[in-house]
């Protein structure tokens, strides 16, 4: 049994075929492989060596008359590569999205106060005030002012306030000052100047001391029946003791019962004619109450005359 059958048109085109077919893939392997020069080349693979030679040194030297072996030409090819790497440059790193500009503090400008003008020096001298020292809720009393270069022009002045002012002598004034002035305790400015300010002195001060205050309460009142002198009970704050005093008797050496009511008490100071009223104690008013109204005595029937 025949493989191919020639007889028939078909079978002989494709053995033609096949023909070519096997043809084509030798010659393309033979290119592939072989290839088409008419030499045949040597591929020379040059050995690594711990130290790389020059070119020089490595390349034969060229005979004289100009030729070069084909050697010599293939060994041109494998030459020191002469590589001069760029520096390194590292890329921009990225931002940082947790990182933000925090502005620097605005500096704190500390305002500058301009020095004070200089006081000017007085033109008149104001070297004393006589009394220096009273006492508030006291009377009015006189006031006068030593010191040089007064005028009559010149007024005393107390907090600011004009008072009528007596001219003795360029080196003394004086002036009544009232009883509302020195009302409460604190200290008291006094200058001698004219009412424009045109002459003025230096100040002086008037300390207004508190009074002093008597150191009793008043707890009750003891009234009998004629309601000819009542009798108050004071009690001594410094050492609890209970004192009956009557219209007129001085405490402590100093404060005069002026007044006895159910409601106060009034004391006035010998020695600075001030009056001190102490209201009676709120506590105490029911304890004293069966005292202002004591009961009559009552005989028993089996009492002998």
């Amino acid at each position: 049994m025949s493989l191919v059958d020639l007889s028939k048109p078909g079978e002989k085109k494709k053995l033609i075929w096949a023909g070519a077919l096997g043809l084509v893939a030798i010659i393309v392997l033979w290119w592939t492989f072989i290839g088409f020069d008419s030499g045949p080349k040597t591929a020379a693979r040059p050995t690594a060596t711990p130290t790389p030679q020059r070119a020089a040194q490595q390349n034969p030297q060229r005979p004289a008359n100009g030729t070069v072996s084909p050697e010599v030409k293939n060994l041109e090819a494998f030459t020191e590569v002469q590589f001069n790497p760029a520096s390194y440059n590292a890329p921009e790193a990225k931002r940082n999205i947790f990182a933000y500009y925090i502005p620097p503090p605005k500096p704190v400008v500390t305002p500058t106060q301009p020095p004070p003008s200089p006081t000017p020096t007085p033109p008149v001298l104001l070297a004393s005030v006589s009394p220096a020292n009273v006492y508030a809720r006291t009377a009015e009393f006189k006031l006068e002012a030593a010191g040089d270069k007064f005028t009559p022009a010149m007024k005393i002045f107390v907090d600011g306030r004009e008072l009528p002012t007596s001219y003795k002598s360029p080196q003394e004034v004086s002036a009544t000052v009232p009883a509302s002035f020195i009302a409460a305790p604190g200290a008291r400015s006094v200058v001698v100047r004219t009412p424009d300010n045109s002459l003025f002195s230096n100040g002086a001060t008037i300390n207004v001391a508190a009074p002093p205050t008597p150191n009793y309460s008043y707890i009750g009142i003891i009234s009998p029946e004629n309601r000819l002198a009542d009798v108050a009970l004071v009690q001594d704050k410094n050492n609890k003791n209970v004192l009956n005093v009557n219209k007129g008797d001085v405490l402590s050496g100093r404060f005069r019962v002026t007044s006895i009511s159910e409601k106060e008490l009034v004391l006035t100071d010998t020695t600075l004619k001030i009056k001190h009223t102490i209201a009676m104690s709120e506590g105490d008013k029911g304890a004293a109450g069966p005292l202002s109204r004591p009961t009559p005595r009552v005989d028993a029937e089996d009492d002998e005359p």
